[in-house]
């Protein structure tokens, strides 16, 4: 009997912890409905917390207007929760040509206003699509 007394403690225990640790998601993408991307399988933006995921906006051309471009699709992606680029703690840039984008490096350094996350810049050899030059990806925080 102390043992069955114990078993269902034990399956109790363990049925309210699972229910407690599971993480709740909230999701953000570009007005669909469905709020993620089903064909590539991701979300632009996943809260959790109070921590922004921002998946990785891309560019075709390493141009003032073509990082203008991604840095406005990313400012949105901030704004769909209400956060601003002030929020942010992380970037993770990605391109065919670092070269290239230190260059226009002042362009991003703009919509940071002189606040600066900490980065990672990385040149690779190609992105997810074939024609883009140019990917970056954030991490922000909201306040709790």
């Amino acid at each position: 009997m102390r043992y069955f007394i114990l078993l269902a403690f034990l399956l109790v225990s363990c049925k309210t912890f699972s229910q407690e640790t599971q993480l709740k998601k909230e999701k953000w993408h570009w007005n669909n409905e469905s709020k993620q991307d089903t064909v590539a399988g991701y979300a632009q933006v996943l809260k959790v917390d109070n921590v922004l995921y921002i998946s990785g906006a891309v560019t075709n051309d390493i141009t003032p207007e073509g990082i203008t471009s991604v840095y406005n699709a990313l400012k949105a992606s901030l704004s769909s929760y209400g956060a601003t680029f002030e929020n942010v703690v992380k970037e993770n840039l990605y391109t065919t040509d670092i070269e290239e984008m230190k260059k226009f490096n002042y362009v991003r350094k703009k919509f940071y206003k002189n606040d600066f996350p900490a980065a990672t810049w990385v040149q690779i050899q190609r992105l997810y699509m074939p024609k883009a030059k140019l990917e970056v990806e954030l991490i922000a925080h909201l306040p709790k």
